[in-house]
């Protein structure tokens, strides 16, 4: 069994090999500089990892692998435009450095080219991972529009949270997880409780990342303690203390989220103090814990030797302990 951070090595050296010649370059370009920015690799990394538990051949993975992080980067760039966003992992964005319509016409290429990667898998299932692609694309963008409805709305509850995370988030783990293991023609029974994991692991991550914007260390993170709260990010902890306050902190949150008057950093320490009051973060943590227990509750039912799941449950558990 391989490691992480051997499949993630692997995946930086072919992303390293692309070549994206074209023309015109204003087209090309903003591929070959979005994916040179980084970033943990996780979606390609646990393709890689789902096929090798099942005994696949890594490079007949390669290519799914390579189709879903393209995807991933494509999703990022069309986001950053949408949320106006300026810096992606420290640096420009793509419709920062080049314009919106670069960003919009770059964007879609990266899909067809992920469509393509996909198309390159050496495999007798290639219509089931067209599937499963395409699905999980067409439930990343509902969850997208979904979040976007969210900022004009006071009335969100957990259960639409949920359902948010798991279509922006989640789905592309689990779908990831699915593709690796049908690339190693796992049953297919087994590979939907890959599916499982992914995605139940995924909202938990979610959650935990909502969990450290308010409750992190920023130097650890690596950003500023309560963007969310600025942002009035509609957070399963915001949803939790709207739900759980009573009329009067129910108005003062609301005075705090749309005062002009008040400072952000007034802003982030009033809504923290509530958070407190309310101990939404226990709330959170027990959530984040049952979708943590149900993902290897999947895990546990796919059948290959223990030792090789043990990989794949200690790669999630350490993910989720360098998130804190």
């Amino acid at each position: 069994m391989k490691t992480y951070k051997e499949f993630y090595t692997l995946i930086e050296q072919r992303i390293a090999a692309f070549s994206f010649d074209g023309n015109p370059p204003e087209l090309y370009n903003p591929l070959a500089y979005m994916l040179s920015l980084g970033g943990k690799r996780l979606r390609p990394v646990l393709v890689l990892m789902a096929n090798d538990i099942f005994g696949g051949d890594t490079e007949k993975a390669v290519s799914a692998a390579l189709a879903v992080e393209v995807f991933h980067n494509f999703t990022l760039v069309h986001d950053d435009i949408m949320d106006k966003a300026d810096i992606r992992r420290g640096m420009p964005t793509v419709h920062k450095k080049w314009n919106e319509t670069v960003g919009i016409l770059s964007g879609d290429l990266m899909m067809i080219k992920a469509t393509q990667l996909l198309c390159e898998t050496d495999t007798s299932r290639l219509k089931d991972l067209l599937g499963i692609f395409n699905t999980t694309a067409v439930e990343v963008c509902e969850g997208q529009q979904i979040d976007m409805n969210f900022e004009s709305r006071s009335d969100v509850s957990v259960d639409e949270y949920i359902q948010m995370i798991t279509l922006k988030t989640a789905v592309l783990l689990g779908g990831s997880l699915k593709l690796g293991a049908l690339v190693a023609d796992a049953s297919l029974e087994n590979a939907n409780h890959m599916y499982d994991f992914g995605k139940n692991i995924g909202i938990a991550f979610q959650i935990q990342d909502d969990l450290l914007d308010s409750f992190g260390e920023g130097d650890k993170i690596g950003k500023k303690i309560g963007g969310d709260i600025a942002a009035n990010k509609k957070t399963l902890l915001l949803i939790n203390a709207f739900e759980k306050a009573d009329t009067l902190t129910r108005q003062e949150m609301e005075q705090l989220m749309h005062n002009t008057t008040v400072t952000e950093q007034q802003k982030i320490d009033g809504i923290l103090a509530i958070y407190n009051k309310l101990n939404v973060k226990d709330e959170a943590n027990k959530l984040k814990e049952e979708y943590l227990k149900r993902a290897f509750a999947h895990l546990e039912k796919v059948e290959v030797e223990i030792d090789r799941k043990e990989v794949l449950k200690n790669t999630a558990l350490d993910l989720m302990e360098r998130m804190s």
